[in-house]
């Protein structure tokens, strides 16, 4: 998915999804998009996108790893992009050996994984895989505030959904000025939220009768 531009600079979450759990040892794989519908007579399928660079993943002769169940005539195989089209704003691929529209059903729901290349780095700078900001504490004043849960993506900017209790999370744009510092290494992001952003939701503390004077 694209990142918009904003109004203040923006970081940036690349390749959404974490590390496929089941990959062959030795192997990280990304999830780049999922099967949703097939679309007209001749193979098309319309594609639910988890990358930055839709077309550049999807671009003809690209190959991909299928998650289907064991039941599916096309487990353990892989897929391979023909042509890539924008229909509508909506993005549609072609594959190899789907040639109609009963070939693409097959196929609805099957996820899409790659294989991630260990030495390559996002291409721009302040730019991070989904899976590297997942698991990092996020830290405010010296202290660690909660620990990132999962990003999500929207046309305006990414947010960090940030797990600081066990049934309350933070949503916190993704951008310069709220997440000023990612440090991969150390396993942590730094925070300057804006205030109330991590306060509390007033409760029943704030309801408490005050004690009786004499």
């Amino acid at each position: 998915m694209e990142a918009a531009e904003a109004a203040e600079p923006a970081n940036e979450a690349q390749d959404a999804g974490s590390p496929r759990p089941d990959a062959p040892e030795g192997r990280t794989q990304l999830r780049v998009g999922r099967l949703v519908k097939a679309h007209g007579l001749k193979g098309g399928i319309k594609l639910e996108l988890y990358t930055d660079d839709p077309d550049g993943r999807f671009a003809p002769g690209a190959t991909f790893t299928l998650q289907v169940p064991d039941s599916s005539p096309w487990h353990g195989k892989t897929l391979t992009v023909r042509e890539f089209r924008w229909m509508n704003s909506h993005a549609v691929a072609f594959f190899d050996g789907i040639e109609d529209r009963s070939a693409a059903e097959e196929l609805i729901r099957a996820i899409l994984w790659v294989d991630q290349d260990e030495q390559a780095a996002p291409a721009e700078d302040d730019a991070w895989y989904d899976h590297q900001l997942v698991g990092l504490d996020v830290v405010r004043d010296g202290t660690v505030v909660g620990r990132v849960a999962r990003v999500d993506h929207f046309p305006a900017q990414d947010l960090l959904i940030v797990k600081v209790a066990a049934e309350r999370e933070v949503l916190v744009p993704f951008v310069k000025a709220i997440v000023p510092e990612v440090d991969i290494a150390a396993g942590r992001l730094t925070v300057t939220p804006p205030a109330g952003l991590f306060e509390d939701v007033p409760g029943d503390d704030d309801e408490r009768p005050a004690s009786d004077e004499s």
